[in-house]
């Protein structure tokens, strides 16, 4: 596998395009990690990434991957797609189906050109857990399998860059678990930077560490993944909006059973989950499961009581989205213009943040950042 790139800028698109109707004009810049597209269907996600890919060529603009020029029109370059080193894997696996998996995945180096590495095919094989695969026939895989083979396949051809297009989107809910913790895992160890386009908000706060937002053909925003899924600006965008933490393990807690989790807003009890003392996971906290409170509740049954202050308040819909500065981490509420008004919340306001340990999904945790800072 590739090391990672020292550019800030790995990725640099500024690109237009119009095909009928449609026009798309969008511009992102974004580092080493998972970048997602995200937004509506028809909002450009497929076309931008079929122009990074070069099965489409802008009118106007340029791509830059790791400070190579993929697309410069004003300087006349327009790389084939042989070229880019860009690896693309599709809602649909399209794996070869005369092929065995281990045939596969020998056809990403044959067609990046690249000889057999026993080292490099067994540190992909075994990153993505499917080596126990590699004799079986594509139509003998489940959905979660094939998709990982398609990575792998993507992977071996050793890309600047890897593209994927709603890889999840044909899969139910239960291959959708089995393979997300499979596509954390390359985020944080190929060293590849990936475009993840996607539709979903739950994806989307799993997995990116940026997130460019597509509206109608244009960057409706663009910024990292904790500060664009709380903005209530983009609620019609990206639907109901929320907080996300990265939070440590620190172990079950002996008296109600729950994990408790430690981070910068302070402590959370939530389900139990199978993550050993120490790992970093990710939480997703929705506006709709924060309630708030002018002083510290008694007798409640809630277990998770965060002090903080209010940092702005935003129209949202039909009420009022509340953010709540926790020792520097941001939670958002979703309040009536009613309840603001009477518990008179103002920025600067000294309030509590509760949530329920039953609003959380153990489904829902990902993997969180390498390195916290607590």
């Amino acid at each position: 596998m590739t090391a990672g790139s020292d550019y800030s800028e790995v990725i640099a698109v500024d690109v237009a395009l119009r095909r009928g109707a449609f026009s798309l004009e969008a511009a992102f810049t974004a580092g080493l990690g998972l970048t997602a597209l995200f937004g509506r269907s028809g909002s450009g996600k497929t076309t931008l990434i079929d122009l990074i890919a070069g099965l489409a060529t802008p009118d106007r603009g340029r791509i830059a991957v790791a400070g190579h020029v993929l697309v410069d029109r004003r300087a006349r370059i327009v790389l084939p797609p042989h070229r880019r080193r860009v690896g693309v894997v599709f809602q649909d696996a399209r794996l070869f189906p005369h092929l065995s998996v281990a045939q596969n995945l020998a056809y990403g180096r044959v067609f990046a050109r690249l000889p057999h590495d026993p080292a490099e095919f067994d540190a992909v094989t075994g990153m993505l857990g499917i080596g126990p695969l590699l004799a079986r026939q594509p139509a003998g895989l489940s959905g979660g399998e094939r998709q990982r083979v398609a990575i792998g396949r993507a992977l071996l051809a050793r890309p600047r860059l890897l593209l994927m297009d709603e890889p999840l989107a044909a899969l139910d809910e239960g291959r959708k678990a089995e393979i997300l913790p499979y596509i954390e895992r390359l985020r944080d160890e190929a060293g590849v930077p990936i475009v993840y386009v996607s539709h979903s908000v739950a994806e989307v706060a799993r997995l990116a560490g940026t997130i460019v937002v597509l509206d109608a053909g244009r960057v409706a925003a663009t910024g990292p993944a904790e500060e664009i899924l709380r903005r209530a600006d983009l609620i019609p965008l990206h639907g109901e909006p929320g907080a996300l933490l990265d939070m440590i393990v620190e172990g079950r807690d002996p008296r109600t059973g729950l994990t408790r989790l430690t981070g910068q807003a302070g402590m959370l009890l939530v389900p139990d989950l199978a993550r050993p003392k120490g790992a970093t996971v990710r939480v997703r906290i929705p506006a709709r499961d924060v309630l708030v409170a002018t002083e510290a509740p008694q007798g409640l049954s809630a277990r998770n009581t965060l002090p903080g202050r209010v940092l702005a308040l935003a129209s949202a819909g039909t009420g009022v989205l509340v953010e709540i500065d926790c020792a520097g981490a941001i939670l958002t509420a979703q309040l009536t213009e009613a309840a603001v008004r009477d518990l008179g919340l103002v920025p600067g306001r000294e309030v509590v943040a509760i949530i329920k340990s039953a609003a959380f999904d153990p489904a829902g945790f990902g993997t969180g950042r390498p390195t916290i800072a607590i």
